[in-house]
């Protein structure tokens, strides 16, 4: 796993290695939020544009950095499963429940009926 995560980040800094000059402009957020049918107006789009090009520079910066030495790793902190007791509790009543719905069946809450049925 180690190597095949290794052969992606190799693969990703590539890719980003070539892509070094590119800028992030008013004309490509325009599109990419045409794209993601978002309708920015022209401050918001201001804004975004600065908000990536900032992002970019600074995955620039990052590019920069010596990584030579630092092993890959797929999540930066331990993860612990937490699992909670099963402990048997009582529940509602059935009989107190159903009285506080709208409709009640054969001992069921009564929902009107999915599409494509009729009553």
């Amino acid at each position: 796993m180690a190597l095949e995560c290794t052969a992606k980040f190799s693969t990703t800094l590539s890719s980003l290695m070539r892509v070094e000059n590119a800028r992030i402009d008013d004309v490509v957020v325009a599109k990419v939020a045409r794209l993601a049918r978002l309708d920015l107006t022209p401050d918001e789009l201001a804004r975004m544009t600065e908000q990536l090009s900032g992002m970019l520079e600074h995955f620039r910066d990052i590019d920069k950095l010596d990584l030579a030495d630092v092993a890959p790793m797929p999540q930066p902190l331990p993860l612990k499963n937490v699992f909670r007791e099963d402990v048997v509790v009582p529940s509602l009543d059935r009989d107190e429940v159903l009285a506080n719905a709208p409709a009640a069946e054969d001992k069921r809450f009564r929902v009107p009926p999915t599409i494509g049925f009729t009553e």
